[in-house]
């Protein structure tokens, strides 16, 4: 079996070895008809348009991309050349979570805002929406969640319209997948009208899809006090060719990163593969080895209050892409080792065990 891997996918070099034949690794934006014609699998990103032009005339029958969207894939395509394809839904909520927990902590910090007295909507609960939920209830802040293809199914109790969301929140959060038509399109969803219709002047929040927000809009409701200049933008409309002024005016501002945590990463990397010997009926054990966090007991013990800032401070991205938004792709191509908080409280928990044990032992000897 042939399998033709994202170059840029972490974690996957070892773990495939037990699974494919022949492994062929390449740029996402460098997959060809060529390169993929003899190929059984594909495993991709987002920047590998998988449609008509690359793989008619090919040999794959599987894909997996190791991201939680698939618009990248022509699923109609795919679905009447017999190609199966599975995407990775969930593997980076958590980790998207934290990146607005994240944020919410630095607002806190550098705004001293009172976040107990806000109102946050949120545009979208599914796997993200759903955690972004129950972490914002953390700084005490009343959620409000929209999401209209669950309410049609589940009852509309618990889920708010989008006009309660304009009328009520302080911060509004996007967590839709991009659906350029159709009943629950989701295409410029944040567009003139929506923030025409807004009262509270929120902060806005995508770490969607670029395109679920109107770029000129929201920089039009911006000038004209609709909306706060506090906007954290993580997904931008033609990434990487990104607006100048948005980047400049927003107040956190990341290359389309919130998921880009170790353990996010790690999970759709081993989803992909558990797909693929799902499809071709390999039994293999898939061991999915991930960094220990970058940080010591000893910064975790001076700061023990910032623990969420010091898993992921977003300031730091952010006056890169200020400072250098040509870099956009190579600082997503290159990103750095990331863990989420979990590590950093198991880390801490073990200084603190280690201490206790010190002081013990101390304690002993004295006596």
């Amino acid at each position: 079996m042939k399998v033709v891997v994202d170059e840029k996918i972490p974690y996957i070099q070892e773990a495939i070895k037990e699974i494919a034949d022949e492994v062929v690794y390449a740029p996402g934006n460098g997959f060809t008809p060529e390169l993929i014609r003899d190929a059984d699998a594909l495993i991709i990103r987002t920047r590998t348009k998988c449609n008509r032009k690359l793989l008619e005339g090919s040999k794959v029958q599987f894909i997996a991309t190791a991201t939680i969207g698939y618009d990248h894939i022509d699923v109609q395509y795919c679905h009447d050349a017999g190609i199966s394809w599975i995407n990775a839904p969930g593997s980076n909520a958590n980790s998207v979570a934290e990146y607005i927990e994240s944020c919410l902590a630095l607002l806190l910090k550098e705004h001293n805002l009172p976040l107990g007295q806000m109102k946050m909507g949120i545009i979208g609960v599914g796997n993200v929406g759903t955690l972004v939920a129950k972490k914002t209830t953390t700084f005490g802040m009343t959620v409000l969640q929209n999401d209209p293809p669950r309410a049609s199914r589940e009852g509309n109790a618990g889920f708010s319209t989008l006009g309660q969301i304009a009328e009520q929140c302080d911060i509004i959060s996007f967590h839709t997948p991009l659906n350029m038509e159709g009943q629950y399109k989701t295409y410029h969803l944040g567009n003139e009208a929506f923030f025409r219709s807004l009262k509270k002047k929120p902060i806005i929040i995508n770490t969607s899809r670029g395109e679920v927000v109107d770029t000129e809009a929201l920089l039009r409701a911006m000038d004209e006090g609709l909306v706060s200049t506090n906007a954290i933008i993580d997904v931008w409309e033609n990434e990487p060719d990104i607006n100048r002024e948005l980047l400049k005016r927003a107040y956190i501002t990341t290359p389309h990163i919130a998921g880009y945590s170790a353990d996010g990463k790690g999970n759709a990397t081993r989803m992909a593969l558990e797909g693929l010997c799902r499809h071709f009926h390999i039994d293999a054990r898939i061991n999915i080895k991930l960094p220990r966090p970058r940080v010591t007991a000893k910064n975790i013990f001076n700061n023990p209050d910032d623990i969420i800032l010091l898993a992921y401070n977003p300031q730091k991205d952010t006056n890169l892409l200020k400072e250098d938004p040509e870099s956009f792709e190579d600082f997503r191509n290159n990103y750095p080792v990331r863990r989420e908080v979990a590590m950093y409280y198991e880390a801490w928990d073990k200084y603190v065990e280690r201490e206790s044990k010190r002081k013990l032992n101390v304690l002993h000897r004295k006596n």
